[in-house]
This record gives C-alpha cells, sequence and structure tokens, in this order.
C-alpha cells in the first residue's frame, strides 16, 4: 500500500472520528435536555396532583345530639340546646349555646326530632344565620305523647351557624325527654 493511500485513510478515519465525537457530544447534551424537561414535568404533574388532593379533599363534618336541657319553651325564639354529644366531627356543635357553627363551607344536611307530652304543643324550626329554613308543628293529642322530626337541606359558608329554635312561647309549649323518647339533631356536611 502506498504511503500516500495510507495517509488518505488514515485522515479520513481522523475525520470520521471527529464527525462521530461530534454527534455523540450533540446527542449526549440532547438526552440530558430532553431529561431535565421530563424530569420537570414529571415534577410540575405530580404538583398539580397533590394541589388537586388538597382542594379536592372532603373534610369530614358530622354532629348528632340529644337532651335537651330545657323542655320548657317559655322563652321567646328560645335556642333549645341538645346538651350530649353523640358525634361531633369537626367540633362544629356546641352544646353551651346549642349552636352549630360550620368549620367548612358546603352543602349541609340538618334534621331535627323533637317529642312533646300530652296536651301540649311544640312549635320549632331549623334556623341558618336567623332565616328558618323548616319548620315543625306538634301536638301531643289523646292518650299518647307525639314525637316528629323535619329536615333540610342548605348552603352554609364556614362561620355560619345553624340551630333549632322554639318559634312560638306560651305556658302550653313543652318538650318531652324521658326514656323511651329522644329529642334528637344532626347536620352533616354532604359536599363542600
Amino acid at each position: 500500500m502506498s504511503e500516500s493511500l495510507k495517509n488518505n485513510i488514515t485522515a479520513q478515519m481522523s475525520e470520521n472520528t471527529q464527525i462521530i465525537e461530534k454527534k455523540i457530544k450533540f446527542f449526549e447534551k440532547l438526552y440530558e435536555a430532553v431529561r431535565v424537561n421530563f424530569t420537570h414535568e414529571i415534577e410540575n404533574q405530580r404538583n398539580s396532583v397533590v394541589a388537586l388532593q388538597g382542594k379536592y379533599e372532603r373534610p369530614t363534618v358530622a354532629f348528632c345530639v340529644h337532651g335537651v336541657t330545657d323542655v320548657l319553651l317559655d322563652e321567646s325564639n328560645e335556642v333549645i340546646v341538645f346538651k350530649s354529644i353523640i358525634t361531633n366531627e369537626g367540633a362544629g356543635y356546641d352544646s353551651s349555646t346549642g349552636i352549630f357553627t360550620a368549620p367548612v363551607g358546603g352543602l349541609y344536611q340538618f334534621a331535627v326530632h323533637l317529642c312533646t307530652p300530652i296536651s301540649y304543643y311544640t312549635y320549632v324550626g331549623i334556623v341558618h344565620t336567623g332565616n328558618v329554613i323548616v319548620k315543625d308543628y306538634i301536638h301531643g293529642v289523646g292518650n299518647n305523647a307525639l314525637c316528629s322530626s323535619v329536615g333540610g337541606v342548605v348552603r352554609v359558608e364556614s362561620g355560619e351557624q345553624v340551630w333549632v329554635q322554639s318559634l312560638s312561647t306560651s305556658s302550653n309549649r313543652k318538650l318531652m325527654d324521658d326514656g323511651n323518647r329522644m329529642n334528637t339533631f344532626l347536620g352533616i356536611l354532604t359536599d363542600s
């Protein structure tokens, strides 16, 4: 082989090696850029999922109370206070005032079950920030005390209050709370 041919092949191989090395460096940089972009995109997606989970996690808010502190409904617009707490998830019900304060806003369902003795009446309502959302009239007649339930669904903002209130007062307004009958007030967050 001639020296000139040998030099040409060597020069061509050197040139091809330089081209290959440049392509390797190009693809290494391209790979690194794609890897960094992909890593950032995955991190952004993960952060979005975490943010959505926080937004859509629904807190548990529910209460169920019974046992009225005062069976005589002789005060105008008296709030009926239920003293015994069965459930108070979210700590919204205050057994000293009888008032539920919403720890979070959302759609709530409320119900009250009340009993009145023979020959007495009870006229009550579930009240949301001063507005009666549902009412019930109970009259113990004949030889039996009478119990009745009423409920409703209302949107309540965080910090707003809901309670059960006597809507009419007189000497013949009274509740009955004994071993066979349990006056009860309950509420639950159904949707935020």
